[in-house]
């Protein structure tokens, strides 16, 4: 099997006026940003991963861990994973490595894939469906008057999206009216997603979803920051709406204190930070076996999206079969955000709401070599 020559990174983002700037309740942001990872083999095949994060960050843990992989064979991925992780247990798993280490197993997955001539979904366990839900990721807070959540809201009401995400968390009186207004243009059978992103207490929490909780909300995103574990639990316990949360955890780890707490009822890795694509399986095994549902967060690249795309794909319906009542959904983000569709040959888009699953080897994708150097930063 074909050993591992290089691996190499392309630091990208996208910058944007500060008039165009959005995000959540925290804070808005001027800029998306993310690195691609390069797995050359000796035969010549070249994977492409990606690891979420400051660019800078993500290049010196791969000075530090490249040559643990470097003269490998593609198959030893996971026992390299578990040697460095064992050797350098006192770095810690919630940091840049752990995401440096995704985008390189992401990226020997698509090697595997293009040197067996297999899309990676068939290498995770099979195709199990050939087109992936995905939900709208948008409803953003903004400073821009021409771009407040009715104008973003409405710029999808029509697309056929099975539901949509939008951000809530100044305050639970906002909360609610930024639900109503959603529920008022999307319709009574749009599936509605709200995010706080970690920006309430338990109390606060609680307070905003009894006043959102009439208008029928598929789940709350992140109420607490991702830290407060024992909060979650507390929550979880009187919460009248599923709550979700994970874009921020690393490993299984991370996942099993969670689940393990019944403190959570829809995770979200994402795969480009948990640890990549062994590790996002691994941490829907754990949901299957504690029966939680599993809806990976995406908000980089198409790359990261593509291998979402095909985790999905391959994940049993457990414990449905012939009727599911809510399918496996892939967060699609709809923001300002060239990365996820101009770096790629032939970007993965929505038609009907799913994304058709890629059936060329590997990950399936191209990367668009002049969009590359567009993006690129130093």
């Amino acid at each position: 099997m074909a050993r591992i020559r290089d691996i190499r990174l392309i630091p990208l983002a996208y910058r944007m006026p500060d008039l165009r700037a959005y995000g959540m309740a925290r804070a808005l942001i001027t800029e998306r940003g993310s690195s691609l990872v390069e797995v050359e083999t000796e035969d010549g095949v070249v994977g492409i991963g990606e690891a979420w994060g400051p660019a800078r960050a993500t290049a010196g843990y791969l000075d530090l861990i490249k040559p643990a992989y470097i003269g490998r064979e593609l198959f030893d991925r996971e026992r390299i994973w578990n040697e460095l992780i064992s050797r350098r247990y006192h770095l810690g798993l919630q940091n840049q490595m752990t995401a440096c280490a995704s985008g390189i197993n992401i990226a020997i997955y698509d090697a595997l894939g293009k040197t067996l001539g297999l899309p990676v979904c068939k290498l995770l366990g099979g195709l199990g469906r050939d087109r992936v839900p995905v939900y709208a990721s948008d409803g953003y807070l903004t400073g821009d008057p021409k771009n407040q959540l009715p104008a973003q809201l409405e710029r999808i009401a029509d697309q056929a999206f099975p539901g949509a995400k939008f951000k809530i968390g100044i305050n639970p009186k906002s909360d609610e009216e930024r639900v109503r207004l959603a529920r008022d243009i999307l319709g009574e059978d749009a599936l509605l997603l709200v995010d706080v992103n970690g920006n309430y207490t338990v109390d606060q929490a609680l307070e905003s979803m009894r006043r959102i909780a009439p208008y029928g909300i598929h789940f709350y995103e992140e109420p607490l920051p991702p830290q407060d574990f024992r909060g979650y639990e507390l929550l979880a316990a009187r919460a009248p709406i599923p709550i979700a949360t994970g874009e921020a955890l690393y490993t299984i780890w991370d996942f099993n204190r969670l689940i393990a707490a019944r403190a959570v009822d829809v995770v979200q890795p994402d795969v480009t930070l948990c640890g990549g694509l062994d590790e996002a399986k691994a941490i829907a095994l754990l949901c299957r076996l504690n029966n939680v549902r599993f809806s990976p967060h995406v908000w980089g690249t198409g790359v990261g999206l593509a291998a979402a795309v095909h985790l999905v794909a391959a994940l049993p319906d457990y414990p449905h079969t012939d009727h599911i009542p809510a399918p496996t959904l892939v967060e699609y983000d709809v923001g300002d955000n060239p990365l996820r569709d101009q770096v790629l040959t032939r970007p993965l888009r929505p038609v009907n709401g799913r994304i058709p699953v890629p059936e060329a080897p590997g990950l399936g994708i191209d990367l668009d070599r002049d969009a590359l150097q567009r993006f690129r930063v130093d």
